[in-house]
C-alpha cells in the first residue's frame, strides 16, 4: 500500500466526460489499496475567463477580490470530481485551500506557501477516504483566499505530498512524461525514464512547460518523488514499461539514477530580449548603477556580457531580460542615463535562449566546446553565453531556433 497524491491539470478536467475519466484513474489506485489525495486545476479555459472578468470589471482591482474570483474555478472542479467519485462508490470529499489549511504569505495573486497542516488529511486518508483538493489556492494571513500564481496547482500538489508524507506525487498531464526536448521541434525526441531534481529545475526554468518551476523547487527541497504521466492513458489498462512500472518520467534524487547521461535534454526559451548599452565608463561601481535600478524595478536579468574597449576606458554591457519586461527595462536604463553615463542603447526581441542540460556535465570536459563547434558548423552566431555546473545556455537569433535545437539534440546523442 502506498500513499499517493494525484494531480490533474485543466485539460484533464476540461469537461464532465474528462472528469469521469479522472475519477476512473483515482478509483484504480483506491482499488489497488492505496491512500489517495487528489489535487485538481480549474477546467481548461476557466481561469482565463475569470481573469478576463476581473479586468473587465476594473482595470485596477483589489488583488484580494481577484483571488476570490479566480480561485472559484478549482472549487467547482474539486466538487464535481468528488460527486463523480461518490457516484462510482468511492468515499470522497472536496477540500478547499482554507479548509486543509494551506497557509500562504500576504502576496495575493502570487502567494507562496508557508505551511500546510496535513494531520486532518492523513486521518481521513487512513480511514479510506479520498481527499479531492482544490489546487492553486490557500489562505493568507488576513484569512482571505490567496492564489499561488499561474500553474500553482502543481505547487499545491507537491506541497500537499510533502505535508502528508506521500510516497509519490503523480502529475497527470497531456503528455506521457518529460522528453529530451520539445517533440514538436524534434521528431526523434525521446521520453526520459528518470530526471534528477536539479535537471528538471533547469529544464522547467528554461522553457520546458511540463512542470511549474516552483513545484520542482519544492519537490527538491522536500525530497518529493514526482512522477509525470498521461491522463489520457486508459485508466483501466494503463501503459506499462518494460520493468512493469507505469509509463512516465520519475523526477527524483540523483542517487536514484544509476546511469547518468552527460546531457539529459535540450531546452529553449523564446521569452527573451537583449539590451546593449554602448561606451560606458569602465570604472568601479558602474555595474551596480546599471543593474541596481533594474533590481529595484523587479526586472530579472539573466545573461550578462561585458566587453572592454581597446583603450581600456569604456566598456559595452549586454544583458538579457524577459521579453515581457523589455520596454520597461529600456525605460529604466534611459531614465538613469546621467547616473550610468552611456553613449547609446540598443535592443532586440528576435532572440531565443537555447540550453544544454545534464548532471553528467559535472564530470565530463568538452561539452561546451562541442556545443559551440556544432552551432558554428551550421552558421549560427552566438550573441551571449552563460553556464553553470549542469547547464550551458546560448543566446541566438530566433530564426535559428529549430535548427539549433535539432543540431544539439543530435550532437549529444539524444535522437531516438
Amino acid at each position: 500500500m502506498a500513499r499517493l497524491v494525484m494531480k490533474f491539470g485543466g485539460t484533464s478536467v476540461a469537461d464532465l466526460e474528462r472528469i469521469r475519466n479522472v475519477a476512473r484513474h483515482v478509483k484504480r489506485e483506491v482499488e489497488a489499496g492505496n491512500q489517495v489525495a487528489v489535487v485538481v486545476s480549474a477546467m481548461a479555459g476557466v481561469t482565463n475567463t475569470l481573469v478576463g472578468y476581473t479586468k473587465s470589471a476594473a482595470a485596477l482591482h483589489d488583488a484580494r477580490e481577484y483571488d476570490a474570483v479566480v480561485a472559484s474555478g478549482e472549487q467547482v472542479t474539486s466538487g464535481l470530481l468528488a460527486i463523480v467519485l461518490q457516484d462510482m462508490g468511492v468515499d470522497a470529499r472536496s477540500w478547499q485551500g482554507w479548509q486543509i489549511p494551506i497557509r500562504t504569505n500576504e502576496s495575493h495573486g502570487a502567494a507562496r506557501i508557508e505551511s500546510i497542516e496535513g494531520e486532518t488529511l492523513i486521518e481521513r486518508l487512513e480511514r479510506g477516504q479520498v481527499a479531492v483538493c482544490a489546487g492553486f489556492q490557500g489562505v493568507a494571513p488576513d484569512n482571505r483566499l490567496a492564489t499561488l500564481g499561474r500553474g500553482g496547482s502543481d505547487t499545491s500538489a507537491v506541497a500537499i505530498a510533502a505535508a502528508i508524507q506521500a510516497d509519490r506525487c503523480d502529475i497527470y498531464t497531456d503528455v506521457d512524461g518529460v522528453y529530451t526536448t520539445d517533440p514538436r521541434v524534434v521528431a526523434k525526441a525521446t521520453r526520459l525514464e528518470r530526471v534528477a531534481f536539479e535537471e528538471m529545475l533547469e529544464m522547467a526554468s528554461l522553457g520546458a512547460k511540463v512542470l511549474q518551476v516552483r513545484s520542482v523547487e519544492m519537490a527538491m527541497v522536500h525530497g518529493v518523488r514526482t512522477f509525470v504521466r498521461s491522463s489520457f492513458d486508459d485508466p483501466d489498462a494503463p501503459q506499462i514499461s518494460a520493468d512493469g512500472s507505469p509509463v512516465g518520467t520519475l523526477i527524483c534524487d540523483e542517487d536514484e539514477i544509476l546511469e547518468q547521461q552527460v546531457v539529459t535534454g535540450i531546452a529553449y526559451s523564446k521569452d527573451e530580449a537583449q539590451i546593449s548599452i554602448r561606451n560606458v565608463d569602465d570604472k568601479p561601481g558602474i555595474a551596480s548603477r546599471v543593474f541596481g535600478p533594474l533590481a529595484e524595478g523587479n526586472i530579472n536579468v539573466d545573461m550578462i556580457v561585458q566587453n572592454i574597449s581597446p583603450d581600456g576606458k569604456t566598456t559595452d554591457i549586454t544583458f538579457t531580460v524577459p521579453e515581457s519586461d523589455y520596454e520597461r527595462a529600456r525605460k529604466v536604463i534611459e531614465e538613469n542615463v546621467d547616473e550610468i553615463g552611456f553613449e547609446n542603447i540598443e535592443g532586440a526581441t528576435d532572440v531565443v535562449k537555447v540550453s544544454v542540460i545534464g548532471m553528467g556535465m559535472r564530470s565530463h570536459a568538452g561539452v561546451a566546446a562541442q556545443c559551440f563547434e556544432g552551432l558554428a558548423e551550421k552558421g549560427i552566431n552566438i550573441r551571449a553565453i552563460t553556464t553553470s555546473e549542469i547547464k550551458i545556455s546560448v543566446l541566438i537569433d530566433s530564426a535559428y531556433t529549430e535548427l539549433a535545437v535539432r543540431t544539439l539534440h543530435s550532437l549529444y546523442g539524444l535522437d531516438g
